[in-house]
C-alpha cells in the first residue's frame, strides 16, 4: 500500500488559520485590558503621590482611601522658566489640550514641548519638559499646604522615576516616593524601602541664599542636611543626588518654588533653618550635628556599562 502524499499547502493553511486566530485573541484581551491597565497605572501613580505627601500607608489603606485623599489635590501645569501656572488659554497654545492627561514624560520626546539639555544635564535625562504637571493641595485660606512635584533622574540601569512633596514653606521636604525604576534589588532598589524614604523628611532644600543644599552622601561620609547614600548602591545614591539637585535647581523646581514664596509673602528665613531640624541623616538613625548647608555639588551621572554596582 502506498504512503500518503504530504500536503504541504494544507498544513501551511492551518498553521496560517491557527496564527490569525490568535492573534485576534490576544489583541481582543489587550484592547479589553486596557482600561483596567490604564485605571490601575492612575491608581498606583495617585498612590505614590500620597505617599511622598505622608497621606498613604501601604500597610494599612486601601485604594478607596487613595481615590478619597487625593481629591484633596489640584492638578496644575507650571511653565519652568518662567515659575507659574498655565491657565486655560496658555494650555491651548501650548497644545496641551487636557492637564490631567498631560504626560511631562512623553513631552519630552516633542522637542515644541521640551528643551534639549546638552551638556548640562547632571540628571542624566537628555531633555527637560517646559511645563511640568504639579499636585497642589490647599489650606483653608487657599494657601498650598504642599506641593508634590514629579521627579526623574538616570541611577545605575535607568530612569528613576518619583515624586518630591515640599511643605508649605517651599523648602522643607515633607516625604519622597519612587515607583519605577531598574535598580537591583537588595541594593540600588532599596530607595523604595521606607526606612530610607523616611530620612528625608524634615530637609532643607535650600540654603539662605537660595542654593540647593542638600543632596545623598556617599555611605558613611556624613554631611550635614543630606541623606546617608545606600552601602553597595554608590550609582544609584549618586543618580538620586543628582535627580533631586536638579529638580530643585534653576533647570527644575526652583523658579516655580520662588514664585509661590513670593506670592505667599514667605521668605527662606521663614522655614526657620535650624541645626537641630535638619541634622545629616544615617540610615537606620539619626545624628544630630550642626547643619552647615553645603553648597550644590552636582556629579555628572557616568551609566556604568559593566553592570556593577559601585
Amino acid at each position: 500500500m502506498s504512503k500518503p502524499k504530504s500536503n504541504n499547502a494544507k498544513t501551511i493553511s492551518v498553521a496560517l488559520t491557527l496564527c490569525l486566530v490568535c492573534s485576534v485573541l490576544v489583541s481582543a484581551a489587550a484592547v479589553g485590558l486596557k482600561p483596567a491597565q490604564v485605571e490601575n497605572a492612575r491608581l498606583d501613580r495617585n498612590k505614590n503621590i500620597l505617599v511622598a505627601a505622608g497621606m498613604f500607608d501601604p500597610a494599612s489603606d486601601t485604594n478607596e482611601d487613595v481615590a478619597e485623599r487625593f481629591k484633596d489635590f489640584e492638578v496644575k501645569i507650571v511653565d519652568l522658566n518662567k515659575g507659574d501656572y498655565l491657565d486655560d488659554d496658555a494650555l491651548k497654545a501650548a497644545g496641551i489640550p487636557d492637564r490631567n492627561a498631560y504626560d511631562a514624560s512623553q513631552a519630552t520626546k516633542n522637542q515644541a514641548l521640551s528643551e534639549d539639555l546638552g551638556g548640562n544635564d547632571p540628571a542624566g535625562i537628555g531633555r527637560v519638559p517646559k511645563y511640568a504637571k504639579v499636585y497642589v493641595k490647599s489650606d483653608d485660606a487657599g494657601q498650598p499646604e504642599m506641593v508634590v512635584l514629579p521627579i526623574q533622574g538616570y541611577g545605575l540601569w535607568g530612569t528613576i522615576y518619583g515624586f518630591l512633596t515640599l511643605e508649605s514653606d517651599m523648602n522643607t521636604i515633607k516625604g519622597i516616593s519612587f515607583y519605577e525604576h531598574k535598580e537591583t534589588p537588595g541594593l540600588g532598589a532599596r530607595i523604595e524601602e521606607p526606612e530610607w524614604r523616611a530620612m528625608w523628611s524634615g530637609i532643607h532644600s535650600y540654603d539662605e541664599n537660595g542654593a540647593v543644599a542638600t543632596g545623598v552622601t556617599k555611605a558613611g561620609n556624613p554631611k550635614d542636611n543630606w541623606v546617608d547614600g545606600i552601602s553597595g548602591a554608590t550609582l544609584t545614591s549618586r543618580g538620586v543626588s543628582n535627580m533631586i539637585q536638579f529638580w530643585l535647581g534653576e533647570q527644575g523646581y526652583k523658579p516655580y518654588l520662588d514664585h509661590l514664596r513670593e506670592e505667599s509673602g514667605k521668605t527662606l528665613a521663614d522655614a526657620e533653618i535650624k541645626a537641630s531640624q535638619s541634622p545629616y541623616k544615617k540610615l537606620g538613625q539619626n545624628l544630630h550635628q550642626q547643619q552647615t548647608h553645603p553648597a550644590t555639588e552636582l556629579v555628572a551621572v557616568v551609566p556604568a556599562a559593566h553592570g556593577k554596582e559601585a
